[in-house]
């Protein structure tokens, strides 16, 4: 075991194995070996060139597949990994973006979709940034770079980029007609980035030619623009009636059709190669299918896809529906669907599946402000209860759990604990109301709901009320450790992955794209709210903490950065509370497999001691 200090904190014991069965031991890790790969991607106009990511290499790395001859080959190869890639339209071209050890920040590069070639720098003219949007055309490219000085939007024709817009809020590319003659763009000029407004700009001069906002507390989305060449349609997500909906924006004709769907929850989609139909991805009490929604005849269908989640999908140009698909049980399998209802396996990773592990079942609990949907989870074999517990909060704070697969979620299982996740406030998939009622009291108001949640385990019998866990990263990661500080009385371990720990600090060195949110969030700046980020940072109720905590952070963090995660250790060390601090050479998480099998089991392993349980 690995117990070295670090200069400053204690470090985090690594484990040489979590459990004494040798069984366990290799299923836990060989989940999160298993080779995945997300849903491929293709070229617009050259279906057969295929782009996907995948962790086959021990690290997430880019993929290229060429259809025809049933080739795979592997694009990036870096340290920290490489998530962000994408296609020319015409195949020719693989598009990465070239951060720095995972900080987010850098600039698009291109190599040959066949390899043989050292990567170059995909335009002229644009500064490093972090990404902001990336549309590529036959004739033209536009691409979004944030900075701390706000956000600049870049075209090229060919030679160096010229920069058509700029602002100190918060702005993107977000989608290019097919014909290349109208983009439109993300921005937040009204000052609230967590509802934009929309823009289309003529290509020719970059010129506005229509507007589109639905006023304070409604944002908009524009999801992509008809396949079609010389179809101004614009598929945008709206929430003019409290959830996320679809209308389609005729941008030429200047008219628009909002579509009914008869479904509870929310929808994202994307169109059929012909433009005569769209594929309808809902979502609704943390699980997702697929629906066919024909333009002409307002007709739904559903595609008939297990209950579990939908994790990307796209319709090929014959109109076979690929998607990928796990629940809690079952790990991730890419699928394709043809027209006529065959289903069927499309891509099987290299080497064993991942074991599979236990199911979720729903908790509906009664909150301050309505229900609260949690997704509990039980160990194999264990009585009914009182459970060790660990109450996972998810990042975001604008995400959901899902009843998906999860090798982190089946190694706490595997450990004995009951698992719960917790819908909260602030998420996704709930309604606009849901989601937006933590503005102005963003952490305090989340768990609000989670102590709701943690009465109903603890009162049903599942929560052994001494052995509670809280944990989470990003959001879910300040959250766990704000808990701990205002709820001392509640849990007996926490663990914070990459968090926000003390709020001012965070705001004065995150991305700015965060700082935008951040304004949004609780209703201006550290000036402008300095009670509010007080009051909801988790440094302020560090003297209450009780629990031990373990904290884990990446160096080169842009969202949560490192300088603000001290400033709260150092302070926990200055009382007498148990804590242990894992710090390492990457950003907000890793891409690296054999990382997160650290991580996990460090994790795990502190939560087992800190309870008596090794």
């Amino acid at each position: 075991m690995n117990t070295q200090p670090t200069a400053q904190h204690p470090a985090a014991i690594v484990p040489e194995r979590l459990f004494d069965d040798a069984a366990t031991e290799d299923r836990w890790r060989a989940r999160f070996r298993a080779a995945r790969m997300s849903v491929p991607d293709w070229a617009l106009d050259a279906p057969g060139r295929n782009l996907y990511v995948s962790n086959a290499s021990g690290v997430w790395e880019v993929y290229a597949w060429d259809r025809g001859g049933d080739e795979h080959r592997r694009v990036t190869d870096r340290p920290n990994g490489t998530l962000h890639a994408t296609l020319a339209p015409d195949g020719a071209w693989i598009w990465w973006f070239n951060d720095t050890d995972g900080d987010e920040f850098g600039s698009w590069v291109r190599e040959p979709f066949g390899g043989g070639g050292t990567p170059e720098p995909a335009v002229d003219g644009v500064p490093d940034g972090y990404p902001a949007g990336l549309e590529i055309g036959h004739r033209i490219v536009a691409l979004g770079v944030s900075t701390d000085e706000g956000s600049s939007l870049y075209a090229s024709t060919g030679g160096p980029a010229t920069r058509f817009y700029t602002s100190e809020d918060d702005a993107g590319v977000a989608a290019l007609s097919r014909d290349e003659r109208l983009l439109a763009i993300s921005h937040s000029e009204h000052g609230d980035s967590r509802h934009p407004a929309l823009r289309v700009l003529s290509c020719a001069e970059f010129e506005p030619v229509a507007e589109k906002w639905d006023g304070e507390g409604k944002g908009l989305a524009a999801l992509e623009f008809s396949p079609v060449r010389g179809d101004s349609r614009l598929l945008v997500l709206h929430e003019r009636h409290g959830r996320e909906e679809l209308l389609i924006w005729d941008v030429a004709a200047d008219t628009e059709t909002e579509l009914a769907l008869d479904l509870p929850g929310e929808v994202a989609a994307t169109w059929y190669p012909r433009a005569d139909a769209l594929l309808v991805v809902h979502f609704h009490h943390g699980r997702s299918s697929l629906y066919r929604y024909d333009l002409t005849t307002a007709e739904l269908s559903s595609l008939d896809t297990p209950a579990g989640r939908i994790g990307g999908a796209g319709v090929r140009p014959d109109g076979t529906v690929e998607y990928s698909w796990s629940s809690a049980a079952e790990p991730a399998v890419i699928r394709a669907r043809t027209a006529g209802g065959g289903d069927r396996v499309l891509l099987s990773p290299p080497g064993e599946r991942a074991p599979g592990s236990a199911p979720v079942t729903d908790a509906f609990v009664e909150g301050e402000a309505g229900t609260i949907h949690a997704l509990v989870a039980r160990p194999g074999g264990a009585a009914d209860g009182p459970l060790p517990t660990v109450f996972t909060l998810h990042g975001g704070p604008h995400a959901a759990d899902e009843d998906r697969f999860s090798a982190y979620r089946a190694t706490w299982l595997d450990a004995g604990f009951a698992v719960v996740e917790v819908n909260y406030r602030g998420s996704t998939g709930y309604g606009s109301a849901w989601r937006d009622a933590i503005e102005g009291r963003p952490g305090l108001t989340e768990l609000e709901d989670v102590a709701a949640v943690h009465d109903w385990a603890v009162r049903s019998g599942l929560a052994d009320p001494d052995r509670c866990v809280v944990n989470g990263a990003s959001w879910g990661g300040y959250l766990a450790l704000l808990a701990l500080g205002t709820q001392p009385d509640r849990w007996a371990v926490g663990v914070a992955g990459v968090p926000v720990a003390d709020y001012l600090a965070a705001y004065e060195d995150e991305m700015e794209q965060l700082r935008s949110f951040d304004r949004a969030l609780f209703g201006g700046s550290p000036e402008e709210k300095p009670r509010v980020y007080t009051e909801c940072s988790p440094l302020t109720y560090v003297d209450a903490v009780r629990a031990p905590v373990l904290v884990l952070a990446g160096d080169n963090d842009p969202r949560c950065p490192i300088r603000q995660i001290e400033n709260y250790l150092d302070r926990l060390a200055a009382r007498d509370v148990p804590y242990e601090f894992y710090r390492y050479d990457a950003g907000h998480g890793s891409l690296v497999v054999a990382e997160t099998v650290k991580q996990t089991a460090i994790e795990v392993y502190f939560a087992l001691r800190r309870l008596g349980l090794r």
